[in-house]
């Protein structure tokens, strides 16, 4: 049976809507899902055209990475390498490609926006895609089953001592959806997010003179003090008004808040205010 592509859809801000992730917890349904790595890469969007972020901004590559791409949209992770967040980071931002510092970038494909089937179907079909493409720098992620919880663990450790982030679980028989849910789950040692820098408050005693915390906002609104992980040098130039960072927490309290929040990094692939 032919399958023809849907559209895909950018939200009103013009960023690619893209499928987002939940977070795994106990008693899901295992057998449902097929199991991969989780990159710690930059999300990026082939639309056909050219790469974005995940907040809309194009990348600029050199002409070699992306020539003969497909017009088919692809979904993947702009990774150098376990541990190497930062120098995929630093790669990706330059409006400048450096030549030597983007062989070392691979795109690891793990999704097709717009084929209309379920996960299954996009596995074969992104292989072949990849497999058509034959360029050593775009890779088609690899998936496999995992009975349980027990396992799922075990596997979690082994990919967190050998220095990855952790892992994805993909809902088999779930389409394309550009929406947060249990289709697609993040499965962590910790829990992490976003929020967005709404002010920078002022530090006391060591901190005096500088920053001392982060004032951020959820994407639901909810509005939280985030004080801990920082270097110096991050407090004497924080984040700026506007930007997005990740940070760790150990649950949510009663009012919602998370708890124990630390910051990890500055998200410079999500769109600012």
């Amino acid at each position: 049976m032919l399958l023809t592509a849907l559209p895909v859809p950018t939200w009103a801000d013009g960023a690619p809507a893209l499928m987002l992730a939940g977070v795994y917890r106990p008693g899901i349904p295992l057998g449902a899902y097929w199991l991969s790595e989780k990159y710690d890469g930059l999300r990026a969007f082939w639309d056909g055209q050219r790469l974005r972020t995940r907040g809309g901004e194009t990348i600029v590559p050199p002409a070699w990475f992306t020539a003969g791409w497909p017009a088919e949209a692809m979904d993947g992770e702009l990774w150098a390498g376990r541990g190497r967040f930062e120098d995929a980071l630093s790669t990706v931002r330059q409006q400048t490609p450096n030549e030597d510092a983007w062989r070392r970038i691979r795109f690891m494909v793990f999704d097709l926006p717009g084929h209309p089937g379920a996960f299954s179907d996009r596995i074969t079909a992104y292989h072949g895609l990849v497999s058509r493409i034959d360029q050593p720098w775009v890779r088609a992620v690899p998936q496999e089953r995992v009975p349980n919880h027990a396992v799922l663990m075990a596997h979690l450790d082994r990919m967190v001592k050998d220095g990855g982030e952790g892992l994805m679980l993909h809902r088999g028989d779930a389409p394309y959806r550009a929406i947060r849910s249990d289709d697609l789950l993040k499965v962590k040692t910790h829990e992490d997010a976003e929020a967005r820098v709404i002010a920078h408050l002022p530090g006391q005693g060591r901190h005096a003179g500088r920053m001392g915390a982060l004032l951020v906002e959820t994407p639901k609104g909810q509005r939280f003090r985030l004080g801990t992980g920082f270097t110096d040098a991050q407090r004497e130039q924080p984040p700026a008004v506007g930007e997005w960072v990740t940070y760790r927490f150990r649950g949510i309290n009663t009012s919602g808040v998370p708890r124990f929040a630390s910051f990890v990094r500055v998200r410079p692939d999500l769109p600012r205010f």
